[in-house]
């Protein structure tokens, strides 16, 4: 797994990948963080976090739209397949890989509690818990993308069905407002990212959030390596 995550995380600053995700990250951030905080005089980064989350919605694709699908267009999916590794420890590294990307980035936010604070005193709990929240659901988004990088080897075709999905989840968090059926309208509040990113924002440990998006993570890496043993054995 170890040697898996080293590979990824060297392909990525390797190639241009890291540094565009990087470079746009950091630009969006800085400019929500301009905006939101700075020239509106707050110290809440609840504008930050929630503008990013769109942001993430539609970049994470192109971390992970190569993760599999550069595998198989490279016929290289073969010799990963009849490693001596197992199925469980190549998807889990590939999807290390894609995160620890996506954790470097989000030490940003700290920074910007740190210039907060130059000026006033931040509430550390609160940015710290939304950060961690946000990890989790970035950790779902690409796991989502992992998956979504199995299914195919054309690279645009698994970064455009990727942004389509994280745009969906992304809207999916006002929908169930609008529905007056109640059952409905439950079901779509209990798969919505946003509902449970929510406590998280408001400085609170959720455990409920917590275990919803570690789920998701476990669920759609578990679909991934379906889609491989089924490969592997056919």
């Amino acid at each position: 797994m170890v040697a898996i995550l080293k590979r990824e995380l060297s392909s990525y600053f390797s190639s241009a990948i890291a540094y565009i995700f990087m470079a746009v990250f950091f630009a969006f951030a800085g400019l929500f963080f301009l905006f939101a905080c700075l020239f509106s005089n707050t110290s809440s980064l609840a504008g930050v976090f929630s503008n990013m989350l769109t942001v993430i919605a539609l970049t994470i694709p192109i971390i992970t739209m190569k993760s599999f699908s550069d595998e198989k267009r490279q016929k290289t999916d073969q010799a990963l397949l009849t490693a001596p590794t197992s199925l469980f420890e190549i998807v889990v590294g590939k999807f290390l890989g894609a995160f620890v990307l996506f954790a470097i980035c989000c030490c940003i936010f700290p920074v910007f509690g740190l210039i907060i604070s130059i000026f006033t005193t931040p509430d550390w709990v609160v940015i710290l818990c939304t950060t961690f929240g946000f990890l989790l659901v970035g950790g779902a988004f690409i796991a989502i993308n992992v998956f979504v990088s199995s299914l195919t080897e054309m690279q645009v075709i698994s970064a455009i069905v990727g942004m389509g999905i994280g745009l969906a989840i992304t809207l999916l968090g006002g929908i169930h407002q609008s529905i007056e059926i109640d059952w409905i309208a439950n079901f779509l509040k209990s798969i919505s990212f946003a509902v449970h990113y929510e406590d998280f924002t408001n400085g609170l440990l959720d455990l409920s959030g917590v275990v919803f998006f570690l789920s998701v993570i476990a669920l759609f890496l578990f679909f991934t390596i379906r889609i491989f043993e089924r490969k592997r054995w056919s």
